[in-house]
């Protein structure tokens, strides 16, 4: 006979572990965490409404198998600590089955891990850059690697100007993106054949760029390469024109979003960017997108938007997956958390970028990318014009 001690902790310890073990609520919800304030929300606010449209649609065809799902979006602004307390609020208070963000892969880095050690699955919207997916077990991507999609736009550049022999490359050193999209510029820069006569740093606080802009200058390149978010990006642009630097200019997938048209306004002509996404991708899921985001916003849907909303479609699809074999009612939350990561890794998605799977680290499989050329109609609207 045991004694009576050890069968009060038996009885405590089974109280404790009923306790913990909470069960999935419904209705689902799924965790967006972008940003929606600071300079980042000029690509976060592109996101929201991707996020918000997938919602929208997906539940209006039945949701989870006849389940209705819920997005709860948290402001992850555009640094560190805002992801961070975004992702713990959405895992902890909210009690999310997954995340689609953050924005910006300099906030992955910090706020990933806490998800890691939670064994909530992400899936990272607009994480480019190298060693994403290899944050862990639990982090995935629907974003392209930089090293795959940059590369297009130098080979485009060439195409339009096949005189080009020198190339400035300047990139935001303070921001994990742009640090690893300079790296891939420069390689392939120099794969090509061309010489870097210089490499300048900014940050992407900076508002001044006369420093950069004389350097550029001063090197009589044919080429400027820039790797760095949308308001000091455009900046930037704005300022090597109005200071007299004639030549093709290459932005980074920090400027791949019409929110940058109004900071350089009508020098924003003629820029180049590379593309994980073209609204005339012909897809089923794409061409309907495509419709609805039309009708309400009058314009093409950017990348940015078409990426959260492939985020968002993927955890939904998994969810289904999972649904169809053993009701989501019925799961405890800690479980469903780890079923949804098995199935989001295994599963095949036809979305707006096209079909995409994922290998086992979670590295998005893409097959379709693009180059497109900036054109501005006046001085605040303009549109991506998709090359051949």
């Amino acid at each position: 006979m045991k004694p009576v001690g050890y069968v009060g902790a038996l009885i405590t310890a089974a109280l404790v572990a009923s306790a913990s073990a909470q069960k999935v609520e419904l209705p689902i919800k799924i965790g967006v965490a972008l940003a929606q304030t600071s300079n980042t929300a000029l690509l976060g606010q592109e996101q929201v409404i991707g996020a918000r449209f997938a919602e929208k649609y997906l539940n209006a065809r039945g949701g989870i198998n006849g389940t209705p799902f819920k997005l709860v979006f948290q402001d992850a602004a555009g640094d560190e600590n805002s992801a961070i307390n975004a992702f713990q609020n959405l895992i902890n208070k909210e009690k999310v089955v997954g995340i689609v963000g953050p924005t910006l892969s300099q906030q992955a880095f910090a706020a990933d891990p806490i998800a890691e050690r939670a064994r909530v699955p992400v899936l990272g919207p607009s994480n480019t850059a190298k060693g994403i997916p290899q944050i862990g077990d639990y982090i995935a991507r629907v974003s392209a690697p930089v090293a795959v999609v940059a590369p297009n736009a130098i080979r485009q550049a060439l195409k339009l100007d096949p005189k080009i022999k020198k190339a400035a490359v300047l990139y935001a050193q303070n921001d994990a993106f742009s640090v690893s999209e300079t790296g891939t510029f420069q390689e392939t820069a120099k794969a090509q054949g061309l010489t870097l006569a210089t490499v300048q740093k900014f940050q992407t606080t900076d508002t001044d760029f006369t420093t950069q802009v004389t350097a550029v200058l001063n090197s009589d390149v044919d080429l400027v390469i820039i790797s760095g978010l949308a308001a000091d990006g455009g900046n930037l642009v704005k300022q090597l024109r109005q200071l007299g630097y004639k030549g093709l200019i290459i932005g980074g997938n920090g400027l791949n979003t019409s929110n940058v048209f109004p900071v350089c306004q009508k020098f924003c002509d003629g820029v180049i960017i590379a593309q994980a996404y073209s609204p005339a991708q012909p897809s089923a899921a794409n061409q309907v997108f495509v419709k609805d985001y039309r009708a309400q916003y009058k314009k093409d849907p950017p990348q940015f938007a078409a990426q959260a909303y492939a985020g968002v479609q993927v955890m939904v699809e998994a969810l289904k997956a999972i649904d169809r074999k053993k009701k989501l009612s019925t799961w405890d939350l800690d479980d469903l958390r780890v079923a949804l990561n098995k199935q989001i890794l295994v599963g095949k998605y036809n979305t707006p970028l096209g079909p995409i799977s994922f290998d086992k680290e979670g590295e998005v499989n893409q097959r379709d990318f693009y180059v497109a050329q900036i054109r501005m109609k006046d001085a605040k609207t303009g549109s991506f014009v998709y090359l051949k």
